[in-house]
């Protein structure tokens, strides 16, 4: 029960995280976590999120700084992104291995997005960091 009651939470808080949104803001999910993208200049972007691991026994609690590398290359496809940033977050165990502890970490990752259409890509990010988000995953990513 603990276990469900701690996805529902995850769930609730990425999908209520676009009350906050602004122009071009994305959201990005997969199917351990999500994160609201939050364009703070033409090429950098805060995304808070929250994400967990197969076993359902950490929730995580993250904040990533995205930067777009797309003007800087000459990138001119819209409809492909490249991007890398840094993040940190903070992760609750709640299994039942009394050895582990919650904690704070921070990571490096960079990562790629193609939008098929005008609303809908798939995006592909590596890195490293335990709690922030940033191992790495698949997912897709919808324009609000």
């Amino acid at each position: 029960m603990k276990k469900i009651t701690l996805f529902c939470l995850l769930m609730f808080t990425c999908f209520t995280a676009n009350v906050f949104g602004q122009a071009r803001s994305e959201l990005n999910f997969g199917l351990i976590g999500a994160n609201y993208e939050i364009p703070v200049h033409k090429d950098i972007t805060i995304a808070p999120g929250a994400s967990t691991n197969f076993d359902i026994n950490w929730l995580t609690f993250s904040v990533k700084a995205n930067y777009y590398f797309d003007n800087l290359i000459g990138l001119t496809d819209e409809s492909w992104d490249v991007y890398g940033g840094a993040g940190a977050g903070y992760a609750i165990y709640n299994g039942n291995n009394d050895n582990k502890d919650n904690g704070f970490d921070i990571g490096l990752h960079v990562g790629g997005r193609w939008f098929w259409n005008e609303k809908w890509g798939i995006y592909l990010e590596l890195g490293g960091g335990n709690t922030q988000g940033a191992t790495g995953g698949v997912g897709l990513t919808v324009k609000l």
